[in-house]
């Protein structure tokens, strides 16, 4: 197990369609023991394949920090509702946006074993099943913005001093 480069936007990877998996090996466990490890260790709730440089139909997901997922050849089957919210990315260091997606989401994907299964999820899950798997199709949260991209370091200023100003 290790922690791998996250690859930050503007590099060609993040850009690039992913290739399906067709079969569990040893390499590809490893590369999602060290996804899950480079994930917990940048303190995110999601990461594709593609942002550790590998261009394959892979993403892992822990919303909770108790409930992991790994979805291989993730496919959204249905949607709705919508949800617009702040949005970040490993890959977009110390940015966040506002990004509209479903508040339910439907996926069939594929487990380490390669067994098939269906995961619904709502708010949190939701946006991280799609962000991830538009991470597959080469599509970065930065496209989807509506408005500008705010530096989370001066939003936390910002909120230390209106905290120090109630004092």
């Amino acid at each position: 197990m290790a922690i791998r480069k996250i690859r930050e936007y503007g590099d060609e990877v993040l850009e690039a369609v992913c290739r399906p998996v067709t079969k569990m090996t040893p390499h590809t466990r490893e590369l999602i023991e060290d996804m899950f490890d480079t994930m917990y260790d940048a303190n995110g709730v999601g990461l594709a394949a593609p942002q550790v440089g590998v261009l394959r139909r892979i993403c892992v997901i822990d919303v909770t920090g108790e409930d992991p997922y790994v979805l291989i050849n993730p496919r959204i089957v249905e949607t709705s509702g919508e949800q617009t919210g702040n949005e970040g990315c490993l890959s977009v260091p110390n940015k966040t946006g506002v990004v509209t997606r479903p508040s339910y989401v439907k996926v069939i994907a594929q487990n380490i074993d390669m067994e098939e299964f269906e995961l619904e999820g709502t708010e949190l899950l939701a946006r991280a099943i799609c962000h991830e798997t538009d991470h597959l199709d080469g599509i970065v949260y930065v496209t989807k913005v509506e408005g500008e991209l705010h530096d989370v370091r001066a939003l936390e200023m910002e909120e230390e001093e209106d905290q120090e100003e109630e004092e």
